[in-house]
């Protein structure tokens, strides 16, 4: 799908980390954007520094956990533009933690952001980009839906599950005319990133690396340009671990446990908890 000037394209978690970046890139495609975060606190002065670039926008604080603030939100774009061409789910939200020491809201946070919310979104935008036969949907998952990482059990569980529901929405639209596309950053020098790194003490481990937000900025627009089923945004080729993984599951896991992303995580979980103290 080739994004045009005066496409709608959907955008949440659009004042998060990596949220921004989509936002400045997309606004220079000069397509309209709808804009939702919560608790959005810079939602105002993101529209305002496009606006001066000439790219029409709209915002919406939106509690994704809510299911009627997922329906207002498409109501919101379609009042406001008349349709929605791409949506890009991008919010997410995760908490580092031994999992029985999560507590059920907690966990149901997590599910509702990173996956019910996405889901539904979807399901709501669906039936207006089939009737144009045409339109793209992007969610944000991440490589923790792959690998498993310690003490991101909700998190990996609702990155997975989007890995997979993208899949299946492949499979039954394009098809139609409607596509979607999964992306899967490694750690990425923004957001959830940033805040651990900064617990644990330490960088992520030599052998995954960072990658820049510009990076999974273009391989969003490459796979909604290209349909691209699924890109991989590490700096450090991963495809071969994970295959290695999937062939032989134990010494995928002895693997994993050497690269050091765990310890990377209970580092984080340890001194949270130390701080808490």
């Amino acid at each position: 799908m080739n994004i045009k000037p005066g496409d709608v394209v959907l955008l949440t978690g659009a004042s998060g980390g990596i949220g921004v970046y989509f936002v400045r890139a997309l606004a220079r495609l000069r397509v309209r954007l709808v804009l939702a975060a919560f608790p959005g606190n810079i939602l105002v002065e993101l529209r305002a520094e496009i606006a001066a670039g000439g790219c029409e926008s709209a915002d919406l604080v939106c509690d994704l956990r809510e299911p009627e603030e997922r329906a207002k939100l498409v109501e919101f774009a379609r009042d406001r533009f008349g349709r929605v061409d791409v949506l890009i789910n991008c919010a997410g939200i995760e908490f580092n933690s031994y999992y029985h020491e999560l507590t059920e809201a907690k966990i149901a946070e997590v599910l509702a952001v990173n996956l019910a919310a996405p889901m539904l979104l979807t399901r709501l935008v669906l039936p207006g980009m089939l009737a144009q036969k045409r339109g793209h949907i992007v969610n944000i998952a991440s490589l923790a839906g792959k690998s498993g990482p310690a003490f991101q059990e909700p998190y990996a569980a609702t990155k997975a599950g989007l890995i997979a529901f993208t899949s299946s929405l492949r499979a039954a639209y394009r098809a139609e005319g409607v596509s979607a596309s999964a992306i899967v950053p490694g750690f990425v020098e923004a957001g959830i990133y940033a805040r651990l790194k900064a617990k644990a003490g330490i960088s992520a481990p030599f052998w995954i690396g960072v990658s820049q937000p510009e990076a999974v900025v273009r391989a969003v627009l490459r796979a909604i340009e290209q349909d691209h089923p699924e890109i991989i945004v590490n700096p450090i080729p991963v495809r071969p671990l994970l295959a290695f993984k999937a062939m032989f599951p134990r010494a995928g896991e002895w693997l994993a446990g050497k690269i050091g992303s765990n310890d990377f995580f209970r580092r984080a979980v340890e001194a949270e908890k130390k701080a808490e103290k």
